[in-house]
């Protein structure tokens, strides 16, 4: 009997994103208990069986929801019983501190997931993002005017999380977990159309497929991964050129293109502590005024209580008192 073709798409996914990971090695695969993260376990536990991985699975519980603690206590079941050599369970607390309740909850997580990589030294801490997540994320960053690199959409991997199901739609996660009867949790807060994301999810991007045709979410997820060879050239770029230019000179910055010339200011700032979730472009369009548009400005205030000014031919970034 031939492999269906859903679960054959994501353990393949899986196989190609863990290419010429030793035996041995460890793995940690985050799973809330839905299709994606589950389908991406059963793959993984596979996968690794083969290769000779070891395979430990996470779940993060946020304590936002009733029933919570109960919820993952039963992933913890769910993802023993899929074949992990380990599992761990994490209770986080959720605090927004000026982000949305929905950026804090990820930070939380994410911050708690490296935790246990690190703890089980892990070599991959894999999460499930589908193509249909990353077609999601690049229409948001269009809407909300953030620029290119939001246009491309999350990265396939970096440092040690790595995103093996961007090529995978999300209705073939729920089908590889149908045809193994895994049974999966739909979270309430996905079909919430309080949260933007789920709007894009049910109305905007049916609408775009209505209209311009099939395969809408396909093509923007193509468009994040051809931005972001870009992205990544023009980032590598900026960081040689503040690497040169970490004291600021007006002239030199000026001798840079306006694409380095922002980006080396952004890592400047953020280098000086300004939060990257608070740094927007109308701070680093400020900060460029002081070297294209002078005239004699005091200074810029930016987030994390910094101030940056423009004296003796320099940029300078240093922090303020908040009564100054």
């Amino acid at each position: 009997m031939s492999l269906h073709p859903s679960i054959a798409g994501v353990r393949l996914a899986v196989r190609r994103s863990l290419a010429g990971l030793d035996a041995g090695r460890t793995v940690v695969v985050a799973c809330s208990g839905g299709a994606d993260s589950l389908a991406l376990l059963a793959a993984t536990v596979f996968e690794g069986r083969k290769a000779g991985w070891r395979v430990v699975g996470a779940t993060v519980d946020h304590g936002l929801q009733d029933g919570s603690a109960e919820h993952a206590a039963h992933v913890v079941e769910q993802m023993a019983a899929l074949g992990a050599d380990e599992t761990f369970s994490a209770t986080v607390r959720v605090e927004a501190s000026g982000i949305g309740p929905e950026a804090a909850a990820r930070r939380a997580r994410y911050a708690v997931l490296e935790e246990i990589a690190e703890r089980v030294d892990a070599t991959a801490l894999l999460l499930g993002h589908t193509r249909d997540d990353q077609a999601e994320t690049v229409l948001l960053g269009l809407t909300r005017g953030s620029g290119g690199r939001s246009l491309a959409g999350m990265r396939r991997r970096y440092d040690r999380v790595v995103r093996p199901l961007l090529d995978v739609s999300r209705a073939d996660t729920v089908t590889a977990c149908q045809v193994e009867g895994i049974e999966f949790w739909d979270d309430p807060h996905n079909s919430d159309p309080a949260y933007t994301r789920v709007r894009v999810r049910r109305t905007v991007l049916p609408v775009l497929e209505e209209h311009l045709g099939p395969g809408v979410a396909e093509t923007l997820a193509r468009t994040a991964d051809q931005l972001r060879e870009d992205m990544d050239l023009l980032d590598d770029v900026a960081e040689a050129a503040y690497a040169a230019l970490s004291d600021l000179p007006v002239d030199g910055l000026l001798d840079q293109a306006a694409p380095i010339r922002r980006r080396v200011l952004r890592l400047a700032a953020l280098a000086a502590g300004a939060p990257a979730s608070e740094l927007f472009h109308e701070h680093v369009l400020a900060m460029d005024a002081l070297l294209t548009d002078w005239r004699g400005q005091k200074w810029v205030d930016l987030p994390g209580h910094l101030r940056c000014r423009r004296s003796d031919g320099r940029l300078s970034i240093t922090g303020h008192p908040a009564a100054e």
